[in-house]
């Protein structure tokens, strides 16, 4: 599983336009930065050019006549705008920030350019492999073991060089947690659109230090 460690953030384009306006769904880990664009390369002529959150809070407003910025009180030192390409980044995002964040050009007309869903979570904590027993019989060595996760659990078993099954998940609130083998590891693994963690027991290792008991 290939993620993004610096900022990780999951885009997803929803399938629903109002004129300039389309909904982009984003989500970033509790701590990070996000970078909205105007996702547009045709504006409108504008004289006033406003991001604003779903509190009313305008959080950036550029006047195109005067090149002017000016900044949400609460937003200035969180904060960095592009008055070339108009996007922008906010700092150090906490779950109270998740909610709906505006483009909008005012001019002859007002247009929504762009509405991003930031939802803002946390990183996963790492997954706990537990091996319930193991034993050899013969030639073969067999193990059984839980996957576990916050209120996720997989059990399963490794026997004559695989598991039963060889791989399984199951996933809730976006959170997934994933049991996988080869032949000489088992691989506990849980993430969410932002992170990811495992938990890992090599099989030999376990099959000899019952063998020598």
């Amino acid at each position: 599983m290939a993620i993004n460690h610096r900022l990780r953030i999951l885009l997803c384009l929803l399938t629903f336009k109002t004129g300039f306006s389309a909904e982009i769904s984003v989500v970033v880990q509790t701590g990070n930065s996000v970078q909205l664009h105007i996702q547009t390369r045709e504006l409108p002529e504008f004289d006033d050019l406003s991001w604003k959150n779903d509190k009313s809070e305008i959080i950036v407003r550029y006047t195109s006549e005067t090149k002017r910025v000016r900044l949400h009180s609460s937003y200035k030192d969180r904060v960095d705008f592009n008055d070339t390409t108009f996007s922008l980044t906010l700092k150090n995002m906490q779950k109270t920030d998740s909610g709906l964040y505006t483009a909008r050009a005012s001019g002859e007309s007002d247009n929504n350019i762009v509405t991003y869903r930031v939802s803002v979570i946390d990183a996963v904590e790492a997954p706990v492999l537990t091996v319930n027993s193991n034993w050899l019989s013969g030639n073969f060595c067999t193990v059984n073991f839980t996957c576990r996760a916050h209120e996720l659990m997989i059990t399963s078993s490794y026997q004559n060089n695989r598991c039963s099954p060889e791989e399984t998940s199951t996933s809730s609130d976006n959170h997934t947690l994933r049991l996988s083998c080869s032949c000489d590891s088992i691989i506990c693994n849980y993430s969410n659109p932002v992170s990811w963690k495992t938990d890992t027991e090599k099989v030999n290792k376990l099959c000899t230090v019952n063998l020598s008991t």
